[in-house]
């Protein structure tokens, strides 16, 4: 009997042709629990706000599992040297084996490449894994949004301000 070799997880920026794949896995992470929209996005996954070229892809062994976005916080020049975390999807096939910590990683040696001072993101008060992978990278918490959402069924969640410095 042979043993399988090991998957080989890959981190690479996003094409258009990503996109039925970055939809899928989008529609598939969807919660009210996680983001603050009342439904998953119908598409098109990239859009003006949304360009392949902020896009990380992650992929098993040649296969799409995962995905971060980033963009500037602001079109202002003043905020350039800033990279503001605005999505991340691993397929629930793949949670837990480090895809999102990968493409946070990959995301964090992008922003550095584009001249990134400073990473942020925010992060519902109640997605403890989301703030734990994040803690991990070295994000902490620099504001709170009291109740800032309504999800699910009427719940009101905090939304977390969280940053890092790139300059380390």
């Amino acid at each position: 009997m042979h043993a399988r070799p090991a998957a080989r997880l890959t981190v690479r920026l996003a094409r258009l042709g990503d996109e039925d794949a970055l939809l899928e896995i989008d529609q598939a992470t969807w919660s009210p629990l996680s983001s603050p929209s009342p439904e998953p996005s119908p598409g098109p996954f990239f859009n003006e706000r949304t360009l392949p070229e902020n896009v990380l892809v992650a992929e098993v062994d040649g296969r799409v599992v995962g995905w971060a976005k980033f963009e500037h916080p602001t079109p202002l020049h003043s905020s350039r040297h800033v990279w503001h975390v605005t999505g991340l999807g691993v397929d629930p096939d793949h949670q837990g084996r480090g895809v999102g910590y990968a493409l946070m990683e990959a995301l964090i040696a992008e922003a550095r490449a584009r001249r990134g001072l400073r990473m942020t993101l925010r992060v519902f008060g109640s997605n403890e894994p989301a703030q734990r992978l994040y803690k991990r990278l070295g994000f902490e918490v620099e504001g709170v949004l009291r109740g800032e959402f309504r999800v699910g069924d009427g719940e009101f969640v905090d939304d977390l301000f969280m940053a890092r410095d790139l300059t380390g």
